[in-house]
């Protein structure tokens, strides 16, 4: 396991133009390890996000939220980030180990109760008050134990459980609904959910990813339109668009705004490009073209994340290696994965960047469970030549190290994790859940009312402009960009896009909390 002390020695070796600016992060994070994490990235990076013009902000819920008695089985760093994230929000907060080092790590640093104990166990969950609990979250490192967990704590009593679970098995359920056979209200998987976004993020470079609607099945980007795009100059009833695609938004300059079927796209405009996942790149190439047609790319390491991202990017133009050290997990994926070229060795080791020619490759993503090592690879990379550099690390007091040592993205599998607990928490209210252009733009998301007056009409009758748009519906597990002619259902879940200031009509009109 190497250590922040391990890292400087080891960054040595790099350019001194990535060296020192690490180090002294480092030093830094060290001597500011109480305080909070956000004001560490605003002083380091106060134009950190400046690399887009209308950096998206993530929001919350718009309803005044009661106090839960939460119970967190776990804690690991999905757990531990978890308990810090809800008991902020003010939550009762109860946390299972069986690991006494974890227990006091908790106790120290955080005001909630604990107890040590086997978490699947149903005499550890009464005692832990899973009788009156309003959520247990199922956050260990056993996806077994976590699906034991949650039925256990169903049958004592517990309102809602969470199961945090890594492999596909469980999580596709190909064979079998483990959510309704066992009664688990949600399943969450942030190496799924993680890989997805790193996939959008190869596939669209240049672009932010805003959002993902129902496991990826819709995609929301803001995309920067180039000089010569197609789509510079006609006005967008004149486009013609891909079916089950819209363009939201329009920035330009300082201003956003909701476009109609005369607006124009111009050069330098940043849009805001909503489609389904299965046309959205047609869509895309309309506003921004890098001309490349299959891109090359680099994966280190060979955990559940990896085969998640192999697996989404499958479809789409690229040239994949896999880098697994352990032979024997080398030749696992090699026949779990047979359109992937996997090696077995270090990609970060000078001998074999060189005879791999990785210098060429259009990105290189670190995926080992190690985030020095993440760190060190990916900086590496960036170093020798490679155009995008990606790192998933987990602790987020690394985060604010990865712009001085020029890694492009940096996706963390735990605040995944404790984003989709917040959504499920949040529940069918309105929520907010994202910003764009410092406030001009918000992205809201909720469920249709049974007693909503737009129920059984097309959404050409709903009136929401020039405020607003339907973005995308969700109806049962299908999700789409919706036609004029879309009929709205009770149950429905919309992600609308407007103006600031939305929400009482949004109310009225979807009779939503």
């Amino acid at each position: 396991m190497h250590t922040l002390a391990s890292v400087e020695g080891a960054l040595s070796a790099l350019a001194d133009n990535i060296v020192h600016p690490l180090v002294e992060n480092i030093q830094f994070a060290r001597q500011n390890a109480d305080r909070p994490k956000s004001s560490i990235v605003t002083e380091l990076y106060p134009d950190m996000m400046s690399r887009s013009a209308f950096p998206p902000q993530p929001c919350g819920a718009l309803v005044e939220e009661y106090q839960m008695n939460i119970i967190i089985c776990g804690a690991g760093q999905v757990g531990l980030h978890a308990a810090e994230v809800m008991e902020a929000a003010g939550h009762n907060i109860t946390v299972i180990d069986e690991n006494a080092t974890r227990i006091r790590k908790i106790e120290d640093g955080l005001d909630v109760r604990t107890l040590r104990g086997n978490c699947a166990a149903a005499e550890t969950l009464v005692e832990a008050g899973c009788k009156s609990a309003d959520l247990v979250v199922a956050a260990t490192s056993s996806d077994e134990i976590n699906i034991l967990t949650a039925a256990v704590a169903k049958a004592v009593g517990a309102d809602k459980t969470i199961v945090r679970v890594h492999h596909s098995t469980y999580f596709a359920q190909r064979c079998l609904d483990y959510k309704k056979h066992l009664g688990i209200d949600q399943l969450i998987c942030p190496e799924y959910s993680t890989a997805q976004a790193i996939a959008q993020t190869l596939s669209n470079p240049g672009t932010f990813v805003i959002e993902n609607f129902a496991r990826g099945q819709v995609e929301m980007h803001e995309i920067p339109v180039s000089e010569k795009a197609s789509a510079v100059g006609i006005a967008l009833a004149d486009l013609g668009l891909p079916r089950g695609t819209r363009l939201a938004a329009i920035g330009r300059g300082s201003d956003m705004f909701i476009p109609d079927g005369a607006s124009v796209v111009k050069p330098d405009d940043r849009v805001v490009l909503v489609g389904n996942a299965n046309v959205f790149q047609q869509a895309r190439r309309l506003f921004h073209d890098d001309h490349v047609r299959r891109r090359r790319i680099a994966i280190m390491g060979g955990p559940p994340t990896a085969v998640w991202l192999c697996r989404a990017l499958r479809k789409r133009d690229f040239s994949i290696r896999l880098f697994e050290e352990n032979p024997e997990r080398a030749e696992e994926l090699a026949q779990k994965l047979d359109w992937v070229t996997v090696i077995s060795a270090d990609p970060s080791d000078v001998s074999t960047f060189e005879e791999e020619k990785l210098d060429k490759l259009h990105a290189f993503v670190a995926l080992l469970d190690d985030d020095e090592h993440n760190i060190l690879g990916s900086a590496w990379a960036k170093s020798k030549g490679v155009k995008q550099s990606v790192a998933v690390v987990q602790r987020s007091d690394y985060l604010h190290l990865l712009a001085s040592v020029g890694i492009d993205r940096a996706f963390s599998p735990r605040m995944v994790a404790v984003r989709e607990l917040e959504r499920f928490i949040a529940g069918n209210s309105l929520q907010r859940i994202v910003s764009l252009a410092h406030g001009m733009i918000d992205v809201y998301r909720f469920h249709v009312g049974h007693k909503a007056h737009c129920v059984g009409k097309m959404l050409r009758e709903i009136r929401l402009t020039p405020k607003g748009i339907v973005a995308a519906i969700q109806h049962g597990d299908h999700v789409e960009v919706p036609s004029a002619d879309h009929i709205l259902h009770a149950d429905d879940t919309l992600l609308v896009i407007g103006q600031p200031g939305m929400e009482s009509n949004l109310r009225k009109m979807f009779a939503t909390k």
